[in-house]
């Protein structure tokens, strides 16, 4: 069985700053080869925010280069997605997912609100 539960989030003003964080509870088994989150904004499809593999490469958005960075720790199994700079398109219901063995699992979602 996977859990992945979110923290962090809420409401900031344009060009602040929040992090979210998500712990994985899985079988030290299984190995974790994805972390990451995506976003979904109201009407909009859910893309791809961040995401980090094993060894710590990681891929970003167009949108939040430079702006948002994801960390992860193998040995805590969580991820964390520190977001600067934030803009009112950064609004969305952010999701934590996990690839363990070509499987997605989902968190809860955590809104983020950017507004004045």
């Amino acid at each position: 069985q996977v859990q992945l539960v979110e923290s962090g989030g809420g409401l900031a003003q344009p060009g602040g700053s929040l992090n979210l964080s998500c712990a994985v509870s899985v079988s030290s088994e299984f190995t974790i080869n994805v972390m990451g989150y995506y976003r979904q904004a109201p009407g909009k499809e859910r893309e791809l925010v961040a995401r980090i593999y094993y060894l710590g490469s990681a891929n970003y958005a167009d949108s939040v280069k430079g702006r948002f960075t994801v960390f992860r720790d193998n040995d805590k199994r969580t991820v964390d997605l520190q977001m600067n700079n934030l803009r009112p398109e950064d609004t969305a219901v952010y999701y934590c997912y996990v690839d363990i063995w070509g499987t997605d699992y989902w968190g809860q979602g955590t809104q983020v609100t950017v507004s004045s």
